[in-house]
């Protein structure tokens, strides 16, 4: 389980996130929706503290647990532990542009866990493999489509074993055609339990695989259930009027 409470972003006086609280269970895929400006990318990148939130508090309740109080400025090894944890997968892929898709994923295991380049590099390959690029492991991203490049950014966050996966809106640079390959390797995923947050337009895909889908708006979440309920159903005027614009699109 993890317990994610009050947690407040602002940038200079402009408020981001107004106290967001969220429990994730191991396995559990979370989707989050909202507006442009929402807070939905700022709350992601909060979770391993790509952005630092002024207050609140993570914790991973597991094997290995961890609590971070973002108020008392907590240590930097503490941040790097919990970066540890996740595996963050980018809208604009951040490949390494002069390293191969197969250096790009052997990176983080290492440089960061120390492992040796012959097991890192059997393990990336069985990565690639994972998300169907084993032929293109000696590429360089230039070289691959936008759709092949977020693949190869997927077996990335793979290759740190991560307690939980995070996807910052991972389809919206691809043209439509490469939609489909990035959202199968998704789908792919859950069904091997792993335990991912995802900020997403994908109706579709929150329909298909979320098991809680979270709406956003003004730095708080004004909505959540499962997707039958929130789709059907949603209570909250704010959620029903951005699924009739998000539909409408």
């Amino acid at each position: 389980m993890i317990k994610v409470r009050n947690i407040h972003k602002a940038f200079g006086d402009n408020p981001i996130l107004r106290g967001i609280d969220l429990d994730i269970a191991k396995g559990e895929v979370v989707v989050i929706l909202g507006p442009s400006g929402s807070g939905k990318t700022t709350f992601l990148r909060c979770l391993n503290a790509l952005e630092m939130p002024e207050q609140g508090t993570i914790s991973f309740e597991n094997a290995a647990p961890l609590h971070i109080d973002f108020a008392r400025h907590p240590a930097k090894k503490d941040i790097l532990a919990l970066r540890r944890k996740s595996g963050m997968v980018f809208q604009n892929y951040n490949l390494f542009p002069h390293k191969t898709a197969l250096e790009n994923v052997m990176e983080g295991p290492v440089q960061v866990q120390g492992k040796s380049v012959q097991q890192a590099q059997t393990e990336a390959l069985e990565l690639l493999n994972k998300v169907g690029l084993t032929d293109k492991a000696t590429l360089y991203p230039f070289q691959l489509s936008g759709g092949q490049q977020q693949r190869v950014g997927i077996a990335r966050a793979l290759a740190l074993q991560p307690e939980l996966m995070l996807f910052d809106e991972p389809t919206s640079a691809l043209d439509p055609e490469l939609v489909q390959d990035v959202l199968d390797t998704m789908k792919a995923l859950t069904k091997e339990g792993w335990t991912m947050v995802v900020v997403t337009h994908e109706i579709k895909f929150a329909l298909d695989v979320a098991d809680l889908v979270i709406v956003m708006d003004g730095g708080v979440i004004v909505e959540q259930g499962s997707p039958q309920q929130l789709f059907d159903n949603p209570q909250h005027e704010r959620t029903k009027a951005f699924l009739q614009r998000l539909r409408a699109h």
